[in-house]
């Protein structure tokens, strides 16, 4: 706002138009149309070129500033670490390096090595390499093969688009790496299986059924999300973590909970897996690390797997041969140590519990509403509104309609998300993740925005 106060900007904004190429943005109505600039923020709220205020429902566009914005202590631990060292090879330690992952760690029981990154993508790419070594080193070349989860997401590389189950995200990227497999969602409401047992139970027949078809001696890993999340906001149910993680014990297949969007507090856990008593051999976690503060990616692992890189010292070949250039910033875990005291400091784990039971609430009340409304899942303030044209066929609704709803709650200040290029005619669900620190009050607004934008789009 102070900068709009004194400013024209409109150089910024046809700079922008110009030279600017948007993520995940068609860029051909920008030829006519002034693209969007956020300039500041502050709270839960951000600030356009227009000085138009909004309430950010999905921190920051891609569920990452977990602790809001405009956090000075923050600002100021980077600043104050860049003046002394802001970078060095990962291939020496750093201060805060070392600080954040004792205090890391601390929140992980069982786990004990951080890899430090920039990106989820490049976390999740480091836990494929080291499982393909492992394979190598120690099943002369089998278990290579890694299994991941229809509508799951993990990256934007090749190989981590390989592990993707969202077809659209996937699509013309392709020839993907090979040796990567997929095992059946866990979507309860769009239940794949024609069978009376549970759907938990049901799920992890159909994954062990994967396995045995693959050779569980060809096997290396299974890399799930913990909830799901652009693939439709969804929580595994009943029995699924359990028999999952029997399965793994069961053919020796090594467990990787991609919390890139969960991690740091998002569910109310720490940890979304915390929630259901999983015992992972790879954790992986980018976003809400340092909320956007500075860039930083985590792989987590167990000590297990970190003896295995270092058991045959005479050999040149056998440790992790990888480098992150940028896992050697000093921002990212100086702004991490900071964002995990707030979290701490503010309660905001507790908050992030009672706000989104709240949250719930008042979209189940909207679901009584609205007719377009299918379904609404979620835990914590990461949540979930699958609209349908029919409740009892589950007939999903146009995509443009879903969006009509986005852009609806966006022209009255309220900016939610929604599943785009992911399953093919499955981009139906609103997203909402809001940062820690919401309120019953913005919460009422945004569900507000929310209630008028169905009333208006599907009038």
């Amino acid at each position: 706002m102070d900068y709009l106060a004194t400013n024209d900007i409109q150089d910024v904004v046809e700079n922008d138009r110009e030279h600017i190429w948007h993520h995940l943005t068609q860029h051909k109505p920008l030829e006519t149309n002034d693209p969007r600039i956020m300039v500041e923020g502050k709270g839960m709220r951000v600030w356009d070129q227009k000085g138009k205020e909004h309430i950010d429902a999905v921190s920051g566009g891609v569920w990452t500033v977990n602790v809001g914005y405009g956090r000075e202590r923050i600002a100021d631990a980077v600043r104050d670490q860049l003046v002394k060292l802001n970078y060095f090879a990962q291939s020496a330690g750093s201060i805060p390096g070392s600080i954040f992952a004792e205090m890391l760690l601390d929140k992980m029981p069982g786990l004990k090595r951080v890899y430090y990154s920039n990106s989820g993508s490049e976390a999740n790419e480091k836990v494929f390499k080291m499982v393909r070594q492992i394979s190598h080193n120690k099943h002369g070349g089998k278990k290579s093969k890694i299994l991941f989860r229809h509508r799951d997401y993990h990256g934007t590389t090749i190989a981590c688009l390989s592990a993707g189950g969202q077809e659209e995200r996937n699509a013309q990227y392709g020839p993907y790496t090979p040796g990567f497999v997929e095992v059946p969602h866990c979507l309860e409401y769009r239940n794949q299986f024609d069978t009376d047992e549970d759907y938990g139970t049901a799920c992890v027949k159909a994954t062990e059924e994967v396995i045995l078809r693959e050779g569980p001696d060809t096997i290396g890993l299974l890399c799930l999300e913990p909830i799901t999340a652009g693939g439709g906001v969804i929580v595994p149910p009943k029995g699924y973590w359990e028999g999952i993680q029997g399965l793994c014990i069961k053919y020796d297949i090594l467990l990787h909970i991609d919390e890139v969007v969960c991690g740091l507090g998002r569910t109310g856990t720490w940890f979304g897996y915390q929630h259901f008593g999983i015992k992972p051999d790879f954790v992986t976690m980018a976003k809400g690390v340092a909320s956007g503060y500075a860039a930083i990616s985590c792989t987590v692992t167990t000590e297990a797997v970190f003896e295995m890189f270092k058991d045959n010292a005479s050999d040149p070949m056998s440790y992790f041969r990888d480098i992150s250039t940028f896992g050697g910033c000093t921002a990212g875990p100086a702004a991490a140590i900071e964002n995990m005291k707030i979290i701490e400091e503010e309660n905001l784990l507790e908050n992030c519990t009672k706000m989104g039971e709240y949250c719930l609430g008042l979209l189940n009340e909207l679901k009584s509403k609205h007719n377009v409304i299918g379904e609404v899942r979620g835990k914590g303030l990461f949540l979930g509104v699958e609209l349908v044209k029919d409740r009892d066929t589950k007939e999903p609704v146009e995509e443009k309609m879903v969006q009509a709803v986005v852009g609806d709650c966006m022209a009255n200040g309220v900016i939610i998300g929604a599943t785009n290029r992911s399953v093919p005619g499955f981009n139906n669900t609103l997203c909402l993740s809001p940062a820690l620190i919401c309120t019953k009050d913005d919460l009422d607004k945004i569900v507000a925005a929310i209630d008028a934008a169905l009333t208006r789009v599907f009038a």
